[in-house]
């Protein structure tokens, strides 16, 4: 038998279902890990709205989402705590301390493990993530900067003030200082060959041999190497820091530098799809978009205040920007025109919580 509420609230949820039906939306969530707000924001793509926070204990610094398991993983740095949660019931399943502090995480590439940089102790902290422990850790020479994992997974490469290191993950054995100096961003070539760092006293690019350990080249760069955003496919490496209006774009392959483009003022953090690059200006609150085939400037859309990060959907169709300072998400939205062009648009902004710093998206 219908009952008389029941009767009332089927307007309703046709409503929601039909919202649902229309958004167009991506099928899955962004987790927005909310500094200030103690909190992971999970955000329906959907119908692009707030589904749930997930209160955590500290606040967190990082959100990864796995691809082959139910769960996106949260850091707090302060408290060196990692976070599961279960992306289909949006809570908290398991948790882990693994240091008095840490700095970053990473996920192997096969999704079994989870590596912790510690900052308190120095080391790199590998956890099982089936038993949710830890299963081995290497001590470091002093306070680590960044961690990057190769593709394959053999290798883990850790840059500090001090210089850079590369860790063998089979057998556990870490080689280094391959370079000395202050060194920052690190990325792997698709290859698993060549490790491309940025040091961050000479402006440059310094290019590793990963079976040697040797310098192969060094790239001078026209700003202090801060960010670094590979292309998927890996054939070419964006990059951007203090002292140009511009990215630098580096051919991964050729090992050279192709092309400075100027996009936004003081760039900061990128994101790229198949097509475009996303270069977010956090002073002027917009977003510079570039045609990564033709290297223009296409669109500049203003986002919101501060923006950082920016993530891209897995279907290349939308672009969450982080607004650190106005605390919410802007959704940029891409339709194409005639020529071959496109034209974004942001379609919506999002209030998610106080200092949003990191995301992750996972489908369902």
């Amino acid at each position: 038998m219908i009952t008389r509420r029941a009767l009332f609230a089927l307007p309703a949820l046709a409503a929601a279902a039909c919202s649902r039906r229309q958004s167009g939306g991506y099928r899955g969530y962004a987790f927005i890990a909310t500094q200030e707000g103690q909190a992971l924001a999970a955000v329906d793509l959907e119908v692009m709205a707030v589904a749930s926070h997930i209160a955590l204990d500290d606040s967190p610094g990082q959100v990864l989402a796995a691809a082959t398991r139910p769960a996106v993983y949260a850091l707090t740095p302060a408290t060196g705590t990692v976070y599961e949660v279960q992306f289909n019931k949006l809570s908290v399943s398991r948790k882990i301390t693994v240091a008095s502090t840490a700095v970053s995480m990473a996920l192997a590439p096969d999704e079994k493990s989870l590596y912790i940089l510690g900052r308190q102790p120095h080391a790199l902290i590998a956890v099982d993530l089936d038993g949710f422990r830890p299963s081995w850790s290497l001590l470091l020479p002093g306070e680590p900067s960044e961690l990057a994992v190769s593709e394959d997974g053999k290798l883990a490469a850790i840059t500090s003030a001090r210089g850079v290191w590369l860790a063998d993950v089979a057998s556990r054995r870490l080689r280094g200082p391959l370079l000395e100096g202050d060194f920052g961003a690190a990325q792997f070539r698709y290859d698993g060959k060549l490790l491309i760092v940025a040091n961050l006293d000479a402006s440059l690019l310094s290019l590793i041999d990963t079976a040697s350990g040797r310098l192969v080249t060094y790239l001078p760069v026209p700003l202090r190497p801060e960010q670094f955003c590979m292309k998927q496919d890996g054939g070419e490496m964006f990059v951007t820091g203090e002292g140009m209006d511009g990215v630098v774009i580096v051919n991964t392959k050729q090992t050279q530098i192709t092309e400075t483009v100027l996009a936004g003022h003081a760039p900061g953090a990128m994101a790229v799809s198949d097509s475009l690059l996303f270069v977010a200006s956090p002073q002027s609150g917009d977003v510079s978009i570039l045609d990564i085939f033709s290297r223009k400037v296409i669109a500049v859309v203003q986002v919101g205040t501060d923006p950082g990060a920016i993530v891209i959907t897995p279907d290349n169709r939308y672009a969450l920007v982080l607004n650190r300072k106005s605390g919410d998400v802007a959704v940029l939205r891409a339709s194409t025109l005639a020529g071959n062009r496109f034209k974004w648009a942001l379609l919506t902004v999002i209030p998610v919580g106080s200092r949003p710093v990191s995301a992750a998206v996972r489908g369902v």
